[in-house]
């Protein structure tokens, strides 16, 4: 017999990839949503569904050995409260990710397009998007921006300030439990600065 193409039970794979989905598609009991937005290989998602068993958390990869990867990290840490689906970020934004459910959103080390002909593919610097992060979120959810890249924070919290939808938050290092993710640990081992941003929907 061929292999189980959907060998995990925490994998989503909607019956219509054309239709938003309800929070009951994600999970099947209620409690605070946070989704990560392209979570790599699901370091910084286990450790906070560890911390945080209460709440709920969906990763957003792109890419099947990644979600695989967080799939045996969930099924080793015999985690209830994670689920992963394979889509590209801005798809699952705009068109799939249930509107007005989410508590937050953790965008985090994002490709920064550095080259100056790319860099309006930057998603933090398209008002489109952040339309459609802030539909996502609930009343005063929050929206949990963090990148490498001094031009891309700088340009995301300029475009972001002549944005009504959000307003900016304060974010020191002990505001609260936050891991790294695994971008993040490696920029920071090669001698990088992270530079973070905080918004809150309005």
């Amino acid at each position: 017999m061929p292999d189980d193409p959907f060998p995990f039970p925490f994998e989503i794979y909607p019956g219509n990839w054309f239709a938003r989905l309800a929070p009951e598609d994600l999970f099947p009991d209620t409690g605070p949503i946070e989704i990560d937005l392209g979570c790599g290989d699901g370091s910084f998602l286990v450790r906070m569904a560890e911390r945080y068993p209460e709440r709920r958390f969906l990763g957003v990869e792109r890419l099947l050995g990644r979600v695989r990867k967080v799939s045996r990290k969930v099924q080793r840490a015999g985690l209830a409260n994670v689920r992963v689906i394979r889509i590209d970020t801005n798809y699952a934004v705009r068109h799939l990710l249930p509107l007005g459910a989410v508590h937050r959103i953790h965008f985090l080390c994002p490709d920064p397009w550095p080259k100056k002909k790319h860099a309006a593919r930057r998603q933090m610097c398209q008002l489109s998007f952040l339309h459609a992060l802030h539909d996502l979120l609930v009343a005063d959810g929050e929206l949990l921006f963090k990148t490498d890249s001094p031009a891309y924070h700088e340009e995301a919290i300029e475009v972001q300030r002549e944005c009504p939808l959000f307003r900016e938050d304060s974010w020191s290092d002990d505001a609260f439990f936050y891991p790294r993710t695994d971008f993040e640990e490696q920029w920071l081992a090669e001698g990088r600065t992270m530079h973070r941003l905080r918004l809150v929907r309005v």
